[in-house]
């Protein structure tokens, strides 16, 4: 299961596993899918309005560790998107949270604990652990858990130019416009710093693009 299939799916499959979708189950879903779409396409007030749908329906339940998963898979997209502010949603919520929580709180952060490798979705327990982050993160099917595999490296001070790479097709793929532009910024940042001016030059024609300054 990939990261963002899990939080989805915990919605529902911990509250009421073995029964049908209850309406506030499937009004979340929906306004949390749309949440992250518009969040990594650069809609943020599209965001913010369904991501207080989706966070006003789990709240209904009165369950503190559904609206925890609520507040990461938020925090996931900022990852994604190479934003490192706190997760301040959770962290109001950290002390009622479950161990799971608590483990994926923590590989967004880049601190992973050795105890919490069992409770990580595969994808972010495989990045945690490789030797071969780079050959590990381009295994990874999800693109969205790609983009947060791969956030999580660069906090780690472990992402090479070829994770970088990676990042920026990933999001490139899917369209995802804020993420593209962030991780393209660094993949610029490094090519100047390498005085590969060249290089340096075609990512600022990719980044104009996205930006809508080239016409």
């Amino acid at each position: 299961m990939n990261t963002r299939s899990m939080v989805m799916a915990s919605l529902w499959l911990a509250a009421c596993a073995g029964n049908p979708p209850a309406d506030w189950q499937i009004n979340a879903k929906d306004s949390l899918d749309d949440a992250v779409q518009a969040y990594l396409g650069g809609n943020s007030r599209l965001e913010a309005r369904q991501f207080a749908r989706g966070k006003s329906e789990v709240a209904r339940t009165g369950q503190v560790p559904l609206a925890a998963r609520v507040e990461l898979l938020r925090c996931a997209t900022r990852v994604a998107s190479l934003d490192f502010g706190p997760c301040q949603g959770y962290q109001a919520l950290a002390q009622d949270a479950t161990p799971t929580e608590q483990a994926y709180a923590r590989y967004l952060e880049g601190n992973t604990r050795p105890d919490d490798l069992t409770l990580l979705p595969t994808a972010a327990r495989e990045i945690t652990t490789s030797p071969t982050p780079e050959v590990t993160l381009a295994s990874i099917a999800d693109p969205f858990s790609r983009l947060v595999a791969a956030g999580t490296l660069l906090r780690r001070g472990l992402a090479s130019d070829g994770i970088i790479g990676i990042a920026v097709d990933s999001a490139a793929a899917q369209g995802w416009r804020r993420p593209l532009l962030a991780w393209l910024t660094v993949q610029h940042k490094r090519a100047l710093a390498r005085n590969a001016h060249d290089e340096a030059a075609r990512l600022q024609r990719r980044i104009d693009l996205v930006t809508g300054l080239i016409p």
